[in-house]
């Protein structure tokens, strides 16, 4: 007899156990393209605005009282009294009027001291980035080290060199000062090397255009940014100059608002001397109006050139 043939057990089937796939617990979601949460530097960065803007806070507060409410209330509340629109009209009349001609002052150093230092700073950059020349190194370590000299250290030898000349108690002796900008060309000439294609300028010439030409309508709308990142710059230094002004005028009648001020805030230390420390703040506030004016109208030029220059390996 034959055997029969062999059959093998049948297999057990197993289960699948797993959950749907809309029971299933999501998997984490990769987190490196979203920055990190750091609580330090949250507390950091709300330490540096309140820096930032409780003096601005104090200053708005204070402008809105009274020579006599200002000095019996806490500084950062109102008083009871609301006397800003006064105050603004107290600090334009007082004095004849002196302090809209201390604005005048101050917008002529701002728009020829800043404007020239632009002006001479977007030049030079793009001559620097753009030209090959002999001792191209030698004005680079010139440049570096203009930039770390403080403006302070040279103010003694221009008032010297300033007096020789007959410029002391003039506008050209803030003015000419203002004119030079090492940062500003240092800026410029790493943004002019980035912002600008050697290639554009070359098919520029190539088409017969001018250097001259080549510069005004190829050049200068890449240098925007830049351009007005340093405008902005300038424009803040010589708007906040004080100690220049302090030893190169001597004449009330071309102080800068910031000598102004300070000549109406020590006014009340002289013999008979009025205080008028209402009329200090009030003009302090109205000054820095037009410098948050400018860089709220101008930040999106602002941001790009700075990030710009940022990228210069």
């Amino acid at each position: 007899m034959s055997a029969p043939p062999f059959t093998a057990p049948p297999r057990s089937r197993r289960t699948n156990h797993r959950a749907p796939a809309s029971r299933r617990a999501p998997r984490r979601r990769r987190t490196a393209d979203r920055p990190r949460r750091s609580v330090v530097l949250t507390v950091l960065m709300g330490l540096t605005a309140l820096y930032a803007l409780l003096p601005l806070a104090w200053l708005v507060i204070n402008a809105t009282k009274t020579q006599k409410n200002l000095l019996d209330s806490f500084g950062l509340w109102f008083s009871g009294d609301f006397a800003l629109w006064d105050n603004i009209s107290q600090t334009l009349t007082y004095d004849d009027g002196i302090f809209v001609r201390w604005f005048l002052n101050t917008l002529l150093y701002v728009v020829v001291g800043a404007g020239g230092a632009t002006f001479l700073a977007v030049l030079g950059g793009y001559g620097l980035a753009k030209f090959d020349f002999t001792g191209k190194r030698a004005v680079f370590a010139t440049v570096i080290g203009a930039v770390a000299v403080p403006a302070t250290a040279l103010a003694v030898p221009t008032f010297l060199m300033f007096s020789k000349m007959g410029l002391t108690n003039t506008p050209w002796a803030v003015i000419i000062p203002s004119l030079i900008s090492p940062f500003g060309l240092y800026l410029m000439w790493v943004f002019a090397a980035e912002a600008v294609p050697t290639e554009l300028l070359e098919a520029a010439r190539v088409d017969g255009s001018g250097e001259l030409r080549t510069f005004f309508q190829v050049a200068l709308p890449l240098l925007t940014p830049g351009i007005v990142t340093v405008l902005l710059f300038t424009m803040v230094q010589t708007w906040n100059n004080y100690f220049l002004p302090l030893i190169m005028i001597k004449d009330p009648d071309w102080y800068p608002l910031t000598l102004g001020l300070n000549a109406w805030n020590q006014q009340a230390s002289t013999a008979g001397g009025q205080p008028v420390f209402n009329l200090v703040i009030t003009g302090a506030l109205l000054t820095i109006v037009p410098l948050v004016a400018a860089f709220l109208l101008l930040q999106r030029y602002w941001q790009s050139g700075l990030a710009a220059g940022s990228v210069k390996g």
